[in-house]
């Protein structure tokens, strides 16, 4: 019952926010509203942070709760490079690869050690972090903007447990591999486009 609950109440606050306010790309970014749409209605980086998700609740056992708190902590030492602009080359195609690599993790069901997978996490967080910061204008409150980055991408994690815990139990876990190379096919698709 407690991860019905938890399920339901993750998908109901993403669901909640303004749609109007969606794209944080119009206008001057910042703030939190614009750090919390920003991971929701950005599919490479939902995509992303749904497999971090999905990817924990297939290995079980510490991942499911190291890697959701590994990304998030590594994502904002991440965009705080950004922001004091710190290079990270390659940074946009690394955030597809993302999506491909963590899509084929769950797609197989790679179970590598811990610190290889905090590893895979840690450096696909830098990129998605540093992405954000160095793309917050001076003008914005950068602070607002990174807690609700953050606290989205948590959320997005929280959902990707719930699925990936669900979709455990049906046909072996069939549903969960499926969705992983699905979502592969959409990293491919954001790298060549």
């Amino acid at each position: 019952m407690r991860k019905a609950q938890l399920i339901a109440t993750s998908l109901a606050a993403l669901l909640v926010a303004p749609i109007a306010a969606a794209h944080t790309g119009e206008g001057v970014v910042g703030g939190f509203q614009s750090g919390f749409l920003h991971p929701i209605f950005g599919w490479d980086h939902l995509l992303a942070m749904l497999l971090v998700g999905i990817w924990g609740a297939q290995m079980g056992g510490r991942s499911l709760w190291t890697l959701p708190v590994t990304f998030p902590l590594v994502m904002a030492a991440g965009g705080f490079f950004g922001v004091i602009g710190i290079p990270f080359p390659f940074v946009e195609q690394l955030i597809a690869i993302s999506v491909i690599v963590l899509g084929i993790c769950v797609a197989f069901m790679v179970h590598p050690k811990e610190p290889i997978v905090l590893a895979i996490v840690g450096v696909f967080a830098a990129a998605h972090g540093h992405a954000h910061g160095a793309e917050l204008p001076v003008a914005a409150n950068g602070l607002a903007y990174g807690v609700g980055f953050v606290i989205a991408t948590g959320l997005i994690h929280l959902v990707g447990i719930g699925f990936g815990e669900a979709a455990s139990k049906p046909w072996k876990g069939r549903i969960a591999q499926a969705t992983g190379a699905a979502m592969a096919a959409f990293g491919v698709y954001f790298l060549l486009g």
